[in-house]
């Protein structure tokens, strides 16, 4: 059975839809990715689940539980990490978890270990003293973790837990969700980072304007879309037309300004495809092998990049 089940989910804020009949799983010991670009409605989404919003129309169970009539038995299932930091900057990393941790009623032995079992988890026993005002952003954000898992929740929500860190606090943070999941937790991992999803997530939900695009695992997304790899070749002078025609398996899909790029059906062709070159008198200067991606495929479906600030495949 899955511990998170949404279906024709709909949340409208006045005239807005915000979603609009959302519907995907999430399995015990999963993670899956909520993709989309800012605004797509994977905060709504993951409000809902957590009890701060109700669904306008549509199913939610969380952990056999039906939202809202079972709200508060949820919230003792769930851990829900905000992308905004739920931290109090003056108290040390321990004390906002031993905070936390008698907010989920656990006290004594039991409230030590869930603490010491968190800090481990996120790398920072040795920071533990240290008022958090004193700690790295990426340092803050492994914090916030540690503070939505302490009592050790059947479900997790993560909404965007790494942006703005470092590369060393990004790594922690994914060996600790990676963990959690491997501990039987249904995760759901909301992002924009394509890379993320992709290098996390048995499946991805692409959201968009409110609406799901597609389900499936990043391999299968890419497959549907009918995606080949292509190689970008820079070379001193341009091609001359039918430079590929011995090539079996390529073709070219434009060139300029000294740049031709090239379809190929498999990454094995590339040592052919230079070949091609070399003996059309192109000279290569540079080359770039493309693997289509979960951002391609958000732009095959959309026309647009699934996050404002890169190009499609660039992240």
């Amino acid at each position: 059975m899955p511990a998170i089940r949404v279906e024709g989910v709909i949340k409208r804020y006045g005239a807005r839809p915000a979603l609009a009949g959302v519907s995907f799983t999430v399995a015990p010991g999963e993670i899956v990715g909520l993709l989309g670009p800012n605004g797509a409605g994977k905060s709504t989404t993951l409000s809902i689940l957590a009890t701060l919003l109700v669904a306008d129309a549509g199913a939610v169970v969380v952990a056999d539980r039906p939202l809202p009539a079972q709200a508060a038995a949820v919230r003792r299932l769930l851990g829900f990490v905000p992308q905004r930091e739920a931290l109090y900057p003056p108290l040390s990393a321990r004390e906002n978890l031993e905070f936390f941790a008698r907010m989920q009623g656990l006290r004594g032995t039991a409230a030590a270990r869930a603490l010491a079992d968190a800090l481990a988890l996120v790398g920072l026993e040795r920071r533990a003293d240290e008022p958090v005002a004193r700690l790295s952003g990426g340092m803050r954000r492994r914090l916030n973790l540690a503070c939505g898992i302490l009592h050790r929740p059947q479900v997790i929500l993560l909404d965007e837990p790494t942006v703005g860190v470092d590369p060393q606090s990004r790594e922690r943070i994914f060996e600790a969700v990676a963990a959690l999941a491997a501990g039987g937790a249904a995760v759901l991992y909301s992002t924009h980072y394509m890379e993320e999803a992709e290098r996390l997530c048995r499946r991805v939900v692409l959201l968009d304007e409110g609406r799901v695009l597609a389900v499936g695992t990043p391999a299968e997304l890419v497959a549907n879309a009918g995606m080949a790899p292509r190689l970008e070749l820079r070379t001193a002078r341009p091609l001359p037309p039918g430079w590929l025609d011995g090539v079996r398996g390529a073709r070219p899909l434009g060139s300029r300004d000294g740049e031709t790029v090239v379809a190929i059906a498999d990454t094995a062709l590339a040592p052919a495809v230079l070949d091609a070159a070399a003996r059309a008198g192109g000279s290569v200067l540079a080359l770039t092998l493309h693997r289509p991606n979960l951002a391609d495929v958000f732009f095959s479906l959309t026309g647009r990049a699934l996050r404002d600030d890169v190009a499609p495949g660039a992240a």
